[in-house]
């Protein structure tokens, strides 16, 4: 598909973001055609470069949180980066910034001053603890997130330590909500005719904690606190993960009172169902330890292959748990193309997760991995009018 066709073709977007969530903005809206100019630190650049595994000289995080970018290197501390930034402001549709509150405005590149120079501009602001209140200035990651925001208190196993997050889950939804905020606003300003930008706050706890559910309406109707009870939820019987007889793990839902139900029948039948115990969405709820008892058993005397086959034929909510090992031979991502190989002219073939979700009509695309560190910073400062000279002399004084 050419880019044209893309629903994003036309919308520019500066990236200013570091690390994960704000970056996570730019890789969503590029997949669907955005084209989107990351400016870096002259150096080092976004951190997510060195952050994890390397493939090459490049971070397994970079290549993906960074496809489909233009990098240009910029120091927002010299006159002649700055300058640069707001000639790249002028003519986009959103800047994406993931510094300290506080940060934009010491390089005399605050939202207002941004606005200036594009009244049309989102600028879309990612930060730990948001702009304003006591905790704004406190640094953070997505880590912190998860422990201020909740999620960490109700994550593990009873009587031991809270849990958090084995990848970056709260940067990745802080990521998602400022994906969609940011085109609520660019709609408000082009549908909606309003013609102005816009500034968006979005934090990383607060986007966390929007993902809990009923949990803060339940405490102030009756104090009522979620413990930690592993992979059980109070109002799901059973809801667990159990070991198969060949040593694999096969994961059970059983959310609905019609999916816990074929369950039940599956591994103990009618009788089973029958029993008090097990005949209710309430009793189920209530003797959650004998429910996950009964299915714990039928699933160990069994390998996982046979288990998965038995509750496809019932219809039952399961489905075995896959390693990133498991997930390249799997049927399933295989047929829907869920991974996706994108050529490199350094590494080569690089894999990595297709862009989703998937449209008919525009369906997204990858035209490149990320790329290296300021690999199309003299092409940008041309099209933004810079002359050679003016070129070489800013490389000169180390302003890009």
């Amino acid at each position: 598909m050419a880019a044209t066709e893309l629903p994003l073709a036309n919308t520019r977007i500066v990236e200013l973001a570091n690390v994960v969530a704000g970056p996570s903005v730019g890789k969503h809206l590029s997949d669907f055609g955005a084209q989107v100019t990351k400016v870096e630190r002259p150096g080092d650049g976004d951190a997510a470069r060195a952050m994890g595994e390397l493939i090459g000289d490049r971070s397994a995080w970079w290549l993906s949180i960074g496809r489909n970018k233009r990098s240009v290197t910029l120091d927002l501390k010299m006159p002649r980066g700055r300058e640069a930034l707001l000639r790249l402001v002028e003519s986009a549709d959103a800047l994406v910034e993931s510094f300290r509150p506080g940060v934009l405005e010491r390089l005399d590149l605050a939202p207002e001053q941004l606005l200036a120079a594009n009244p049309r501009l989102i600028v879309v602001r990612v930060s730990a603890f948001g702009q304003t209140g006591p905790y704004s200035q406190r640094p953070g990651f997505g880590t912190l997130a998860e422990a201020f925001g909740g999620l960490a208190e109700i994550s593990g196993y009873a009587g031991e330590s809270p849990l958090l997050a084995s990848f970056a889950l709260a940067d990745e939804v802080a990521g998602l909500f400022a994906t969609w905020a940011l085109l609520a606003a660019l709609y408000h300003r082009d549908v909606g005719g309003s013609g102005e930008g816009q500034v968006i706050d979005v934090s990383l706890f607060e986007s966390v904690f929007n993902i809990l559910g009923p949990l803060p309406t339940l405490y102030k109707a009756s104090g009522a606190l979620q413990e930690r009870n592993g992979s059980r939820l109070p109002w799901s019987s059973p809801r667990n993960v159990y070991r198969t007889r060949d040593n694999q793990f096969f994961a059970v839902s059983g959310t609905t009172p019609a999916a816990a139900e074929a369950i039940i029948r599956l591994v103990g039948g009618p009788e089973l169902l029958a029993d008090p115990r097990f005949a209710t969405h309430e009793s189920r709820g209530q003797n959650a330890e004998d429910v996950d008892t009964a299915v714990a058993r039928w699933i160990a005397e069994r390998d996982v292959v046979e288990v998965d086959r038995a509750f496809q034929e019932a219809g039952a909510a399961g489905v075995r748990v896959l390693s990133m090992a498991d997930v390249f031979e799997d049927p399933q991502y295989q047929s829907r193309g869920t991974l996706l190989e994108v050529h490199d002219e350094e590494l080569g073939t690089v894999h990595m997760a297709a862009p989703v979700p998937r449209m008919s009509a525009t369906p997204a695309r990858v035209t490149h991995v990320g790329p290296p560190l300021g690999h199309d910073t003299d092409d940008i400062l041309r099209e933004l009018g810079y002359r050679s000279e003016e070129i070489a002399a800013g490389r000169s004084e180390g302003a890009w």
